[in-house]
């Protein structure tokens, strides 16, 4: 019943958001392709329900490159200060979280939801623990619990922990408080650059070769 509840908040809520931000969408659009050359929107696989690839929504904010030509397991970490891949308009749609807005397509499509865990890139499923495999069992979503606890300033096992965390008490009422504070976070502009010693390659890059543990992420949490 509950999921039946979400995904029809999640259908009302996204084709609502498509329609009232329509004008905000176009000018962003129109922006993007005056500022750069490149298509006005990046698509990417990442891993949906159940592990499955999609392809995502965002507006482009970097000098175009094709996706496939992309070695994720190389990509230098986007940092805060001056990154020379970020277009002069991608560094006001990255500060205001314009860029994740197309993701309304993919919940009106049924590849996400509107609170759930962060989709991940397909190359990361790689250097998540067994135990935390949990966050595939829902829809991943535009913001989630690990979104409003600090976003990419998070290390990559703590995001897991809350991501687990959050389909162990998932609720209606759970969505809705991640939703107020998203508003918060949105605002603030807090935590939309990570550090390079937190993220997922750093993890792959010590484990060298070995599977990702369970009490990695709980040692992270201590």
């Amino acid at each position: 019943m509950r999921d039946s509840v979400k995904r029809l908040i999640d259908i009302i809520g996204s084709a609502a958001g498509l329609i009232v931000l329509s004008p905000l969408l176009i000018l962003v659009a129109v922006w993007i392709k005056l500022d750069s050359k490149g298509p006005v929107f990046f698509m990417q696989q990442r891993a949906g329900l159940g592990g499955q690839p999609f392809s995502i929504f965002k507006f482009r904010t970097m000098l175009y490159r094709a996706p496939e030509t992309i070695d994720q397991h190389q990509e230098q970490v986007v940092s805060a200060g001056y990154d020379p891949r970020i277009t002069r308009a991608g560094r006001f749609i990255r500060a205001t979280s314009l860029d994740e807005l197309p993701q309304l397509i993919n919940i009106l499509k049924g590849d996400m939801s509107i609170v759930g865990p962060r989709p991940v890139l397909m190359e990361q499923t790689e250097v998540v623990p067994p135990g935390y495999k949990k966050r595939f069992s829902v829809r991943p979503g535009l913001t989630g619990l690990a979104q409003v606890r600090g976003r990419r300033s998070l290390g990559w096992l703590q995001q897991l922990a809350h991501d687990a965390e959050y389909v162990d008490n998932q609720s209606l009422a759970l969505d809705l408080k991640i939703l107020l504070l998203t508003v918060k976070v949105v605002v603030t502009g807090s935590g939309i650059y990570g550090e390079t010693g937190l993220n997922w390659r750093t993890y792959r890059d010590r484990l060298n070769g070995q599977p990702p543990k369970d009490s990695d992420v709980e040692e992270a949490m201590r």
